[in-house]
């Protein structure tokens, strides 16, 4: 049987808190990987951390948004980390999609569409005339032909997504109740696999409290 993907995202930069959410998240019975941040991964003590950490699937979510040649050099810098998944905006444009996409080597390179804090309203302050599911539609497309590995978007465009893009669909915005704190753009954990998310992106609720137990939280709303 299949097993359920899921990132962790370890949004902090104390050392011993990422240790604890490693050493607690272990099970055989669903793949976990783990998302770092830019600040994390930018400071001396995140950078030697991940260069450490073996046997596991790095999520490196730095979300480059920069010209062509930054982003291709951004990429370049941290090469070295070996990361296996790393985040670009795809609002950067198409040339610095390709241009990122080129030098990434065997770390599969994510488009990040619209992000899950943002709604119709939100769009229209900073300028977007399309509504949330154009505009991810029409960034999907422009992932598509810079030939990126995998995109990055809410659960509620996972359906329509998915007739465009047949990889990889990683989707944060993940909770099991109304409680959305500053995510806009949520659904559950088996509402996102049922519309066809192959990796969730889980935070807080896995993070916050006690992790062992929260995961096994996880676990069985998966098996309902």
């Amino acid at each position: 049987m299949k097993k359920n993907k899921i990132f962790v995202a370890c949004d902090s930069n104390n050392i011993s808190k990422i240790k604890e959410i490693i050493n607690n998240t272990q099970s055989s019975k669903i793949e976990i990987g783990y998302k770092f941040g830019l600040e994390f991964l930018n400071s001396k003590n995140g950078r030697n951390f991940i260069s450490k950490l073996k046997n596991k699937i790095i999520f490196a979510d730095l979300k480059i948004h920069d010209i062509p040649n930054t982003c291709a050099s951004a990429i370049k810098a941290i090469k070295d980390l070996k990361v296996d998944y790393l985040t670009i905006h795809i609002s950067s444009g198409l040339d610095a999609l390709k241009a990122a996409k080129k030098v990434s080597g065997k770390t599969k390179l994510i488009g990040v569409t619209t992000l899950t804090s943002l709604n119709n309203k939100a769009l229209k302050e900073i300028g977007f005339n399309k509504d949330v599911k154009k505009l991810v539609l029409h960034q999907t497309r422009l992932a598509k032909k810079a030939k990126l590995d995998a995109i990055v978007c809410s659960p509620q465009e996972v359906k329509i997504v998915k007739k465009i893009f047949k990889k990889e669909i990683i989707t944060p915005g993940i909770r099991y109740n109304s409680k959305t704190n500053d995510q806009k753009r949520t659904l559950t954990p088996i509402q996102a696999y049922k519309n066809g998310s192959d990796w969730l992106v889980i935070g807080r609720p896995i993070t916050k409290g006690n992790i062992k137990r929260n995961l096994q939280i996880l676990i069985d709303h998966l098996s309902q």
